[in-house]
């Protein structure tokens, strides 16, 4: 099936595989068999195929037709089963299971469904234009579990719980005051925790090395007694341009994006872990995390933009409480430049400077000095750069000054009006799967290449 000649033959086999398809649902254990036995058959189909660089026209039109089909299908089994296979894979809701285990867990449930570790092991050595695009089922699962109100709610909790490591963290900078975790840097100084992003050689852009340590700290900064508000910074930096200047970061790394090395999941695993921490806090098993039904560990975050704030670290700026910048600093959200939807920017964005600025920032890449009309509907206050040291000590106190129980209530007000947890999870339904899609277009490769030259940069 690999070469030309045998095209016709393949185009049969295909014919054939397609004619097993089930295209009805009935039980979730018989569709688990029916459903699993096409989708394995034509991963043998597409594994007969070369390597996706080494493909003529006709066996990536046929590789294209494998894949549409099987998704197809993946979409239907979900729309009738996904409920039932999370209540397998948490018993019921009664266990949590974080995303990035959640993706594994549903591949040894129901084979085919999702990529294996194995499978995924080796598509992780391979560039983004390279890789298959097996993550794509992972997203479409995602979406169905999050388009379930009670699913998807219980995703989200298990998801805004600490991770597992953070109370040896925390136990660790409740003695010491101070917590070095490479990528970031934790510090208590009076009544605030500086949580600052310490990635200096890529201006603390944002990879899979940097998440897990970012939302760690955010976890041991929220959970500690003895501060009532943390402050985001990004540290000083490497770049000629900006040597020795404080970052607040460029968002996520397009050079490590492009070379395969940054996985669809991390994209899932920010804006519900991280991201969505210092929106919502830190939550505890025994109650779901909206304002409504229970309640989460969290106090205000401030955030100091020096220099720039691009894509991913734009949105975060939307999810903090209070945002100081420099006179001289701007924000950017490259979406169209990198061919992916920035987080909840769409969510998020709106409410702060209105729909139409909003497409332009998106679909149009509009600059948003910090310091400008649109800018100030985003930032707080407006400093010169060499005073943002004693802008954040004075923020700080004035935001403290009152005790935090106001400003943790006040917070969970503003939220269930502008941002419920049920709006969050529906949003993010749909992000799930477009976003997956728009990770392996080869639009992004294209964009990535023409805009960033990153097939030229060295990491």
């Amino acid at each position: 099936m690999s070469a030309e000649p045998n095209a016709a033959s393949g185009d049969a086999a295909i014919a054939a595989w397609q004619n097993t398809e089930p295209t009805d649902t009935t039980t979730y254990s018989a569709d688990r068999e029916r459903y699993s036995a096409f989708w394995r058959n034509g991963a043998a189909l597409l594994a007969k195929l070369p390597a996706k660089p080494q493909r003529s026209d006709n066996e990536a039109s046929a590789a294209a037709a494998i894949l549409r089909r099987a998704r197809e299908s993946r979409e239907r089994f979900l729309t009738a089963h996904a409920a039932a296979l999370y209540d397998a894979l948490t018993d019921h809701c009664a266990r949590f299971v974080r995303l990035e285990d959640l993706v594994f867990a549903a591949a040894d449930a129901v084979p085919g469904l999702t990529p294996t570790q194995e499978e995924m092991a080796a598509e992780d050595r391979l560039p983004l234009a390279e890789k298959e695009g097996h993550e794509v089922d992972q997203g479409i699962f995602l979406a169905h579990v999050l388009a379930d109100p009670r699913c998807g709610t219980h995703l989200c909790h298990a998801m805004l719980l600490p991770r597992a490591e953070a109370a040896e963290h925390a136990a660790r900078f409740a003695a010491d005051n101070v917590l070095e975790l490479g990528a970031a840097r934790l510090e208590r100084n009076g009544k605030a925790v500086f949580l600052t992003a310490t990635n200096p050689r890529f201006l603390n852009a944002e990879d899979s090395s940097t998440l897990a340590l970012m939302e760690t700290a955010v976890d041991v900064a929220t959970l500690d007694a003895d501060s009532s508000i943390a402050v985001l910074r990004g540290g000083k930096v490497e770049h000629p341009k900006y040597k020795d200047r404080h970052v607040f970061g460029a968002g996520i790394n397009l050079t490590r994006l492009y070379r395969g090395e940054i996985p669809y999941l991390f994209y899932m695993e920010r804006d519900l872990g991280y991201v969505n921490k210092l929106l919502r806090g830190v939550a505890t098993p025994d109650a779901v995390p909206d304002e409504v039904n229970g309640r989460s560990v969290e106090k205000p975050w401030v955030a100091a933009v020096d220099t720039f704030a691009i894509g991913g670290h734009c949105q975060i700026l939307l999810s903090v409480d209070y945002t100081i910048a420099g006179a001289d600093a701007y924000m950017t959200l490259p979406a169209r430049k990198e061919g992916i939807i920035p987080g909840a920017a769409n969510l998020r964005l709106p409410r702060f400077v209105g729909d139409r600025v909003t497409r332009q920032a998106i679909q149009y890449e509009r600059r948003l000095p910090c310091d400008s009309p649109e800018g100030r509907l985003i930032c707080d206050e407006i400093v010169p750069p060499d005073e943002m040291d004693a802008a954040i000590d004075r923020v700080v106190d004035g935001l403290t000054n009152s005790g935090p129980v106001s400003a943790v209530a006040n917070r969970r007000a503003l939220r269930v009006v502008q941002e419920p947890l049920d709006l969050f999870r529906r949003y993010f339904s749909v992000y799930a799967r477009e976003q997956a899609y728009c990770h392996f277009s080869p639009a992004l490769i294209s964009n990535l290449e023409r805009f960033w030259n990153a097939q030229s940069r060295q990491v």
